[in-house]
């Protein structure tokens, strides 16, 4: 019978994080574009003082480093990032892991609280049914600062995962991610693995019940 099974991005598909990628890689096109990165420090400051969480603080990165560029630009900057991350930092046990379901004729969902930018491209890449991730507000062409969705990451990711289920009755449940605070939600799943987690990630995942696997 068929499952519905959730995979984490950032850390579980991938070796490490994809956003500081995808802004470094575009911005060394044009490497003097890199001293826009200090026009984020306001944001940081205000990250750091609590005034703005981090969906806010994303998306402020965004705006600010990306500025100049259309959003036909960065479709096309994506068509060349998804396949080269892929290649680049993907663990191969998540390419094995995400045949083996498919293959099963499971229902396969993205959860990510990294940006639509280039989320929904990875997602349709690794043949995804479904993908729920941060989506960024566009004005006038441009990134103007804004969130389209919540940040999807703790609690908001627990929020989408009991959405997810409520719309699939019935169905078993699996869900692979790596991090602390990925717990929540994979304790809500029937078959949850976390994946490449730091030891005290790993100690909490024991005392929930939950299994630790280290992909490569």
């Amino acid at each position: 019978m068929a499952r519905l099974v959730v995979f984490d991005l950032d850390g579980t598909i991938t070796r490490r994080g994809t956003l500081a990628p995808y802004v470094l890689g575009l911005l060394s096109q044009r490497p003097w574009q890199l001293l826009r990165l200090i026009r984020v420090t306001p944001a940081l400051i205000a990250y750091a003082l609590g005034r703005i969480d981090r969906g806010r603080l994303k998306a402020s990165l965004l705006a600010v480093t990306f500025c100049d560029r259309s959003q036909s630009d960065l479709q096309a900057w994506t068509r060349h990032f998804v396949p080269r991350v892929l290649a680049r930092s993907a663990h191969a046990d998540a390419m094995k892991a995400i045949e083996a379901h498919r293959l099963r004729g499971d229902r396969l969902v993205l959860l990510s609280a990294s940006p639509d930018l280039y989320v929904p491209a990875l997602a349709a890449q690794l043949q995804f049914d479904e993908v729920l991730c941060t989506g960024l507000r566009w004005s006038a062409g441009r990134l103007d600062g804004g969130l389209t969705t919540p940040n999807r990451r703790d609690a908001e990711k627990t929020r989408c995962l009991q959405a997810l289920k409520e719309r699939y009755p019935g169905l078993r449940t699996a869900a692979y991610a790596n991090a602390s605070s990925d717990l929540d939600h994979l304790q809500l799943v029937d078959e949850p693995v976390l994946i490449n987690g730091s030891s005290c990630a790993r100690r909490d995942a024991a005392r929930l019940g939950i299994r630790s696997e280290r992909w490569r």
